[in-house]
């Protein structure tokens, strides 16, 4: 080791490498592979959010634009909770960022130091477990409990039981990725008063809120359920529920006080997030329900085809979802789903997630994103379905 390597930071150095790119690097020789793995679906943007970018860039917003967002999409924001959640959430408590992970690196800046700690509710993607330890922070898991039917099922107690005085921050993610599970109204509420009582602060990623089944407009949320000086986070990001996984856009709820700290660490970070992609984000915004809704009605008909596929077989245990996208399955026999899941490329040429890259709570099983078209799903299914017998 060199002078200079000592003097990197230790804490960035030991975090972990993302388990499924690992999966992608040792399956990319593999021709016509059929890639799952990543939550994303196979279709561009819709091409009304395209336009909204492209009339911008047209008319030249590519100059510097304010840290918290343009006003516009500020606005188309606030006009989206009010008609999809029947919530009034002012600019004040708002900031735009540059994806749904930018929301929570900067959230994380403004809210962990070393010494805290924070209870990450799993199986969970890793990225924001990942952000704490960065920040010199203990992530603490607590996990969901599968059930006998596949559900999973979330312990208060234990939950609560997991906070101390060290405790800064309670992560959530509902609806769950990888789980499919949604948390309910009394459980957020519950969480909520804890939280009030404890000095606690939520974060609450929502990036599925809409992707639900059933019937609901919406999951439940903190949008509904917290006042403007409680300690909740909202993120969210225009990647899942407008197919705009590349154009990185997201923003922030919070209180107004924490926004203030969250738009002076955007200025430290990204100055603000690309001025012509948030012009793509009021379009988005504004012209975007009908085409939430077909979505969700594809993604509602994708769960049922891969729930039908891969129940029935002896070795997988699967519930249906309840919101999101993926179906996180577990394969009895198996006690390494990396390399699992780097078999299953290469010998079915369909590229999955270990359940490993969630967590420890996550091994055993595999999760199959389903927002691929139709067709290619039910191709997937057909190579995948033999190899798990």
């Amino acid at each position: 080791m060199t002078m200079l390597d000592a003097r990197i930071c230790q804490s960035i150095l030991d975090l972990p490498g993302s388990r499924i790119r690992v999966v992608t690097r040792a399956s990319a020789d593999i021709p016509d592979i059929i890639k799952l793995w990543f939550g994303e679906g196979d279709e561009p943007t819709p091409e009304f959010v395209r336009k909204g970018a492209a009339a911008a860039l047209e008319k030249g917003e590519t100059f510097y634009a304010p840290n918290r967002g343009i006003a516009p999409l500020l606005q188309a924001i606030s006009d989206y909770l009010k008609r999809g959640y029947g919530a009034e959430i002012g600019a004040d408590r708002m900031v735009v960022t540059a994806s749904g992970m930018n929301a929570i690196m900067i959230t994380i800046q403004c809210l962990i130091e070393p010494g805290d700690s924070a209870v990450v509710l799993g199986p969970i993607w890793p990225n924001g477990r990942s952000a704490i330890k960065a920040m010199g922070g203990e992530p603490r898991d607590v996990f969901l409990k599968a059930q006998e039917d596949g559900r999973w099922k979330l312990d208060l107690d234990e939950l609560f039981d997991a906070c101390d005085e060290t405790t800064k921050l309670i992560m959530i993610n509902s609806p769950g990725n990888p789980t499919g599970w949604v948390a309910s109204e009394a459980e957020l509420m519950a969480i909520l008063e804890f939280a009030r009582k404890r000095g606690i602060w939520i974060l609450s990623d929502e990036v599925y809120g809409r992707i639900i089944y059933g019937g609901a407009k919406h999951a439940p949320s903190y949008y509904t359920l917290a006042q403007p000086e409680d300690p909740v986070v909202i993120v969210n990001s225009f990647s899942k529920s407008w197919s705009m996984t590349g154009w990185r856009l997201g923003w922030i709820v919070a209180p107004p006080r924490l926004c203030t700290a969250v738009e002076k660490m955007t200025e430290f970070n990204i100055s603000h997030p690309t001025t012509f992609v948030q012009w793509g984000g009021v379009s988005a915004l504004n012209e975007g329900d009908t085409y939430i809704e077909g979505l969700v009605e594809r993604y509602s008909r994708a769960a049922d085809m891969v729930y039908q596929a891969l129940a029935p077989l002896p070795r997988v245990r699967l519930a249906k979802p309840e919101g999101a996208f993926y179906a996180f399955f577990a394969l009895d026999g198996m006690t390494d789903s990396l390399n699992t899941c780097i078999d299953l490329a290469r010998n079915a040429q369909v590229g999955l997630a270990p359940g490993i890259a969630f967590g420890p709570a996550g091994e055993g099983r595999i999760r199959l994103c389903y927002a691929a078209s139709l067709p290619k799903l039910s191709q997937a299914l057909e190579r995948l379905v033999p190899q798990l017998k």
